[in-house]
């Protein structure tokens, strides 16, 4: 249980004071520290908002879509900082490292909290003890597409056919990253030969597969839209429940997939031990960002349907649950761990 949710009221028993005058003196300095220990000052100067990929990625995209309204919302500026590297954990353990008085956030998805640091032999952190959960932003489902390496590739059932009769590779993001995961469970699930190549982080895949050099992509949306939008890539179907909004004319991979139904999430992490009125104070914030029409239609543009839940309680405990569950799903799948 994370310091938001172990958080409780105090109980300050009244003095008994014979004369009005008297008890507010001892009062004022009886519940003055007390009400200061409780509600700290916060923000007292700019947030690093950190990102643990180059930018170009739906973390980044989705963190600086945020990043100005939050800012706004706490009364200071929330600055973006990419700190990309190893699937993300190295944002991760910066985060984890910093002091933890609400200055210094993660936005991250879940590949970087999740996912990657269950890759390692020794994980470089672990996300139920090391970060708060303070809210979710968004959800984001995988692309999957081809590049013109494939121009005969119109489905994603012509993709699974091909690759009964030959090796198809597929860039994603990195080893270790949600998209990878992703393309570990169509293997599983299609009985396709893929190959994996993964990448230092979005934009570097989708060069690769626009260019040639690699058959196909499994990726977020966010970064992949714009070259599906103007042609550059074919995007066969996307890993949601239902077609997005974004892309109303690409099927969902249940489509011929039935029950492959694997979306990603975006949220907003503290360090562990960020005192629980900061955390309050973040989430309400970014309740409030995220129920912006202007911010909405920006995370929609990008194939990023908004979601927040009820509170930082309700989105600890998904993350355990995820860390959970995608804990078994890397085990089945049998990814290589890494040093």
């Amino acid at each position: 249980m994370n310091n938001y949710a172990r958080l409780s009221a105090r109980t300050i028993h009244r003095p008994a004071c014979v004369t009005l005058a008297a008890t507010l003196s001892l009062c004022a300095v009886l519940f003055q520290p007390a009400a200061q220990a409780q509600t700290p000052a916060y923000p007292t100067k700019p947030i690093t908002l950190i990102v643990g990929f180059p930018p170009g990625g739906s973390n980044d995209i989705v963190a600086r879509i945020i990043a100005q309204p939050l800012g706004e919302a706490l009364g200071t500026t929330v600055i973006v900082e990419n700190k990309s590297g190893a699937s993300g954990t190295i944002a991760g353990l910066a985060t984890v490292r910093a002091a933890p008085d609400g200055h210094t956030l993660l936005a991250a998805s879940l590949s970087p909290v999740i996912v990657a640091p269950q890759t390692y032999k020794k994980p470089p952190f672990n996300t139920p003890t090391d970060l708060i959960a303070i809210n979710m932003v968004g959800l984001t489902p995988e692309t999957i597409a081809v590049g013109p390496s494939l121009p005969g590739v119109k489905t994603l059932a012509d993709l699974i056919a091909l690759s009964t009769t030959r090796q198809i590779t597929m860039s994603s993001s990195g080893s270790g990253s949600f998209p990878h995961l992703a393309i570990e469970l169509l293997t599983t699930v299609s009985k396709g030969n893929f190959l994996h190549i993964p990448y230092k982080g979005a934009t570097p895949a989708i060069s690769d597969t626009v260019a040639g050099h690699v058959d196909s992509i499994m990726m977020d949306a966010p970064p992949i839209i714009g070259m599906v939008m103007d042609g550059r890539l074919r995007a066969l179907a996307v890993t949601s429940a239902k077609r997005l909004d974004a892309l109303p004319d690409v099927p969902t991979a249940q489509e011929t997939l039935p029950g492959f139904d694997v979306v990603n999430w975006i949220g907003v992490f503290a360090p562990a031990k960020t005192p629980a009125p900061i955390v309050a104070r973040i989430n309400a914030a970014l309740v409030k960002v995220i129920a912006r029409p202007d911010v909405r239609a920006q995370l929609d543009k990008v194939a990023v349907p908004p979601a927040i839940m009820e509170s930082p309680i309700a989105f600890q405990q998904f993350v355990d649950a995820e860390y959970q569950r995608w804990g078994d799903v890397l085990k089945q799948a049998r990814v290589e761990l890494t040093e």
